[in-house]
């Protein structure tokens, strides 16, 4: 994983649609600008506690973190069943699915194609943060 600096500057409104776009609309027109909204204030609620990580392989296709992506990641939320966590496994970072049955915590990939996998007893876990959003770059990410 990549962690990649956040940089607070001025904000930068862009416009947002007051209607929802239906796939294949042609293009929007500026009577249709309900407000503006700063992306920075929208992906990052607790500027000291968040931090960039660039998501690598498929493991989480099903939760929608491509290869490539860009993982908001808070470290001050509680993580909670479903939550995607950023996890430190023996010394190894990686994205999971957390899930809470009772006391009891299981971690899981988000994609199929990938086996499904048990913790060592003695295994060292950290969770560094929940995920709370994510960037993607369409031409990329395709």
């Amino acid at each position: 994983m990549q962690a990649i600096d956040i940089v607070i500057g001025y904000p930068m409104p862009v416009p947002l649609l007051a209607t929802p776009v239906r796939a294949g609309f042609p293009s929007p027109a500026d009577d249709f600008v309900e407000e503006e909204i700063d992306l920075q204030r929208l992906l990052i609620v607790n500027r000291p506690a968040t931090f960039l990580v660039r998501v690598a392989g498929d493991s989480m296709l099903l939760a929608h973190l491509h290869d490539g992506d860009l993982a908001v990641v808070d470290r001050s939320l509680t993580p909670r069943t479903g939550d995607v966590v950023v996890v430190d496994i023996d010394g190894e970072r990686s994205f999971k699915v957390w899930k809470r049955q009772g006391p009891r915590v299981t971690l899981h990939f988000a994609n199929p194609r990938f086996p499904e996998f048990s913790l060592a007893p003695d295994a060292l876990v950290e969770v560094w943060g929940v995920v709370s959003g994510s960037v993607c770059a369409r031409r990329r990410c395709e």
